[in-house]
């Protein structure tokens, strides 16, 4: 069936004249798009593209030089033709002279102006500046080319004609493609930065197929974007992208509201399963019901996304130096006293699979679960460590907090219930909003918490970087500060390396570094599961869990994307 279009209501009204007047009312059909966001969003800005919720809307309003498909291969986006020196060192881009920014108040006359390749040097130059306080200024400082004072050189980014970018490395990086296509190198115009100063991220400016008006953001309630009627990009029938008119994020903190308001047909999209709605979509064996499928269309694929438990290891953050997490055998006890496939069973009717193996996760290519050796539930060596290490069934065990968010409350408390049973240590639950979790976290101020790591790009790199010293929170990954001489030499090699195979064994050996160190405790690898109404057509699923609408439809057949030529 096709989908009843939202149908929004313009009235004019005639002037009273020769006695009498009437109401003009003009109805425009509009195709709207309605998803929830129940994490909070921050900023609009792509350089502040550090959670889901940021990325996900940032993804509709901009674009970068290249762009993921479903199969996590790198395509060109905004650029025509590139090539690499043979050093690996240097790339060279031609971009694209058909791009035009949105049309907004910050230009001439309100009329969106091309895009050149100064306008990539000033928004890859503005991540890497102090004064962005970028969350993904790590994409680039330990990459670029920098100047004998240790800072970025002013040739690592350089527009050598109006359409020529190159970019110089101060040492081979074989993703940086990949790096590319992250939602943190999207390009911005100078002139809107400059305008709107800090209120950037409320006033977004990009390429994107869609735009955002003042006033169309109601914190904590909405936003409406609409379609950039001079979207550059074209589908292979050369009908003029999005097909969509207007996409709405409400704002719904709780998941289980959310999928109610699903199924009464008030949204479109649901991504990810709450623990309170797992089992209305799975049954015990992790199947899809048969009633969802009638009704709605499912979609479930591999997710790079590890979950997990994370230590702060920074000996300054703590009063007692003797703190028991920092004792590497009570770190490990209490990763051995958690049964995961009782956890991703019983709490997420196997939607996941266990984190038996190391940090990166089973959908990526170097995933080995007989090579890199995590945790199974093991109560009696996990009874025997805290034990050696002085804590025997939790006496003198001081009382600590588990930092979490909503979504994961029930997991935490059962996390809980495990500790005290089998180890005996008591373990406060603290539940806090998306924001403000995210903040203490980042911030160094838990020294428990639970996190995910959700990849920025599909490379096995991007999730031990999470434990490179350099990459220390609130700039960087590295939240538990994790720091090992041997690892930060080993990790560097690894960018050196062009064979994959060999890049594989590298990442093995990192993996399995930190998991003899357990930095952190892997609970489960992750699977998408996205659910829409059975009108919603061009919405494809991928490992990222990033969605593009501007190929999304509302018809009874789907609509398959090509890449731009």
């Amino acid at each position: 069936m096709i989908r009843q279009f939202l149908v929004l209501l313009t009235c004019s009204w005639a002037f009273w004249g020769c006695g009498n007047g009437e109401k003009e009312i003009a109805e425009n059909t509009k195709k709207v798009f309605k998803y929830n966001q129940h994490e909070g969003l921050t900023s609009l800005d792509p350089a502040l593209a550090k959670n889901q919720a940021n990325v996900w809307a940032v993804t509709q309003l901009y674009n970068g030089l290249f762009e993921f498909n479903e199969d996590l291969s790198v395509h060109p986006c905004l650029v025509k033709t590139w090539k690499v020196s043979d050093d690996g060192l240097t790339y060279t881009f031609e971009i694209r002279d058909d791009i035009y920014f949105h049309n907004n108040e910050v230009f001439p006359n309100g009329k969106g102006r091309q895009v050149t390749a100064e306008d990539f040097v000033y928004s890859f130059r503005r991540i890497v500046d102090k004064k962005t306080a970028s969350s993904g200024s790590w994409v680039f400082n330990d990459k670029v080319l920098k100047d004998k004072n240790g800072n970025i050189s002013e040739s690592s980014f350089e527009a050598t004609s109006r359409t020529q970018l190159k970019i110089r490395l101060r040492k081979p990086f074989p993703p940086f493609l990949q790096i590319l296509s992250m939602p943190y190198t999207y390009v911005v115009p100078k002139e809107a930065i400059e305008f709107y100063g800090k209120d950037f991220g409320r006033n977004p400016v990009g390429t994107g197929p869609f735009t955002l008006k003042e006033n169309d953001w109601d914190e904590g309630t909405s936003l409406t974007m609409r379609k950039n009627k001079n979207y550059w990009r074209r589908d292979n029938n050369y009908n003029q992208l999005p097909y969509l008119d207007i996409i709405q994020i409400n704002f719904i903190a709780d998941k289980t509201q959310e999928f109610l308001t699903f199924k009464q047909g008030k949204l479109d999209l649901v991504a990810g399963i709450d623990p309170n709605t797992v089992d209305q979509l799975l049954n015990k064996k992790g199947e899809i019901k048969d009633e969802i499928l009638s009704k709605f269309n499912v979609q479930q694929v591999p997710y790079l996304n590890t979950e997990y438990i994370g230590f702060q290891l920074d000996p300054s953050r703590y009063n007692d130096p003797n703190h028991p997490f920092l004792n590497k055998k009570v770190r490990q006890a209490m990763s051995y006293a958690i049964n995961r496939e009782e956890l991703v069973s019983f709490l997420r009717n196997n939607l996941g699979v266990p984190g038996n193996g190391g940090f990166v996760p089973t959908a990526l290519p170097s995933f080995d679960s007989g090579t890199v050796k995590g945790y199974h539930f093991n109560e009696k060596k996990a009874k025997q460590l805290l034990k050696e290490a002085g804590f025997s069934e939790g006496k003198n065990f001081p009382e600590v907090t588990l930092y979490t968010n909503p979504v994961y409350a029930v997991m935490m408390e059962y996390l809980q219930r495990q500790w005290k049973a089998v180890l005996g240590i008591k373990i406060k639950v603290d539940v806090n909003n998306f924001t403000l979790h995210q903040e203490i976290v980042d911030n160094s101020k838990a020294l428990l918490f639970r996190g995910s790591w959700l990849g920025d790009y599909p490379d096995e790199e991007n999730y031990l970087s999470c434990f490179y010293s350099e990459n220390f929170s609130p700039v960087g990954p590295n939240k538990t500060h994790f720091k090992n001489k041997k690892f930060d030499g080993l990790f560097e090699i690894v960018h050196q390396e062009k064979n994959k195979w060999k890049r594989h064994e590298l990442f093995h050996q990192l993996d399995q570094m930190v998991m003899d160190e357990c930095a952190v405790i892997v609970l489960f690898y992750d699977e998408v599961m996205r659910i829409t109404q059975k009108d919603v057509a061009g919405l494809t699923a991928n490992p990222m869990n990033i969605i593009h609408l501007e190929w999304v439809d509302f018809a009874e057949e789907n609509i398959q994307p090509v890449a731009e030529k």
